[in-house]
């Protein structure tokens, strides 16, 4: 073909060396015409079948490639194959434009193939994500690592084909580059070994719950790449931590709270020390009507009657053998309603405490475990557990400890 091209333009006076330039590229210009008709045919006729038989089949992985243009990408490789295999039949007995031409196409063939095995990986990093498989938190970083490696390596065979010089000699070349690369790839290859090592140890995943106050990270794990970890906070800002970040520095991760079932109440409310007492009869009366400890102040008063004679107290003074104060009925009263409280979890720490006494007044803390972790649910029952004892503190003869408020002042005066 190329012969007779060459025949045609002598015919026309071009000298035998400008005849052969001109035929060169009117079969460079020839190749690459049908080479686009290559890849117009697969891209309209082709193409068009493979997705509709991407869209009838009933897994979703086929659906996945197609969204990330892995076929339209691997078909880049037919006008690619197309040139390699025409340009010795189009060149004839030309070498080195046939060398020249096979050379581009073997170029072309790497790029596509390269971004099509992009592709793929992006392909594996969507499908392990959509199916919450337990490692999908670290194949995000193994993909970019092994992208940078491939490209890395496809760079060097490509100029190893185009200098014709052996990739060894790139390679060799690079030794010296050394300290530039890793100065370069610093963050990424922290971020990988970091990956390795949040992904061998569970350190974190994506959904979880994390804070990491020097970052000001408090909320779910949307993402964990090479060199960046995303995190979204409650108040939907958006906040990037470098990968490694999470290996050298603390965070508290709170999905061992998601997977136990339940969710901490931890609060105290602050008596006032001036109202506790004993409980006198009377009061020990009211409290044996309130349904929740009926049954604990009969008990209790039975076991302290029976202490007191079994040990010949002198019960004329108050102060001597046991006997029932507001504080302590009120505690036990506490524990009896989240005892009964259908949201409270039944199966994990329940306790009603009291701390050391503050110059607030004497800290009564309420430890407990929701079996609701839903935030708004569990700030829901939180709220409606202290609104219901914070209104039967008075009910025990008991004051909440408050500083005075202008309202306070002004009864004063007015008084």
């Amino acid at each position: 073909m190329l012969n007779r091209t060459i025949v045609w333009l002598t015919q026309f006076g071009f000298e035998d060396k400008m005849a052969a330039i001109c035929a060169d590229i009117i079969t460079a210009f020839g190749i690459l015409a049908l080479a686009g008709l290559v890849y117009i045919f697969v891209r309209w006729f082709v193409m068009k079948g493979v997705i509709r038989l991407v869209k009838q089949t009933r897994t979703d992985w086929d659906d996945i490639l197609l969204r990330e243009r892995f076929f339209q990408r691997a078909s880049h490789l037919a006008p690619a194959l197309f040139i390699y295999f025409i340009a010795p039949l189009a060149f004839g007995g030309h070498e080195s434009a046939m060398e020249v031409a096979q050379c581009a196409a073997r170029v072309y063939m790497l790029i596509a193939g390269l971004l099509t095995v992009d592709s793929l990986l992006d392909t594996v990093v969507v499908v392990c994500h959509s199916r919450n498989l337990p490692y999908r938190s670290s194949v995000r970083g193994f993909v970019q690592a092994t992208k940078i490696a491939l490209y890395i390596f496809v760079g060097v065979i490509i100029l190893s084909m185009i200098a014709g010089k052996s990739p060894a000699f790139f390679i060799g070349g690079m030794g010296a580059m050394t300290a530039v690369l890793l100065l370069i790839f610093r963050d990424s290859i922290l971020g990988f070994i970091a990956g390795i090592q949040l992904s061998a140890n569970k350190m974190v995943n994506i959904g979880d719950w994390i804070e990491m106050s020097k970052y000001g990270a408090d909320g779910d794990v949307i993402d964990i790449s090479l060199t960046t970890v995303k995190v979204r906070n409650w108040d939907q800002t958006i906040i990037t931590i470098p990968t490694y970040a999470m290996i050298s520095d603390s965070f508290k991760n709170w999905r061992g709270m998601s997977e136990s079932g339940g969710r901490r109440i931890k609060r105290a409310l602050y008596i006032d020390m001036t109202s506790i007492k004993f409980c006198t009869e009377e009061m020990l009366d009211r409290f044996s009507r309130f349904q929740y400890i009926s049954g604990y102040i009969d008990a209790k008063k039975e076991e302290l009657s029976r202490y007191n004679a079994e040990n010949q107290v002198d019960e004329s003074e108050i102060v001597n053998g046991r006997r029932l104060t507001n504080i302590g009925t009120f505690r036990a009263y506490a524990v009896a309603c989240l005892r009964n409280h259908p949201k409270i979890h039944q199966d994990m720490t329940l306790m009603v405490r009291q701390l050391a006494p503050t110059d607030h007044g004497l800290p009564i803390e309420i430890y407990a475990f929701s079996n609701d972790q839903v935030w708004v649910n569990y700030e829901g029952i939180q709220a409606d557990i202290f609104d219901h004892i914070l209104a039967v503190v008075p009910r025990f003869g008991l004051r909440i400890f408050q500083n005075p408020t202008g309202a306070d002042f002004k009864n004063l005066q007015s008084k």
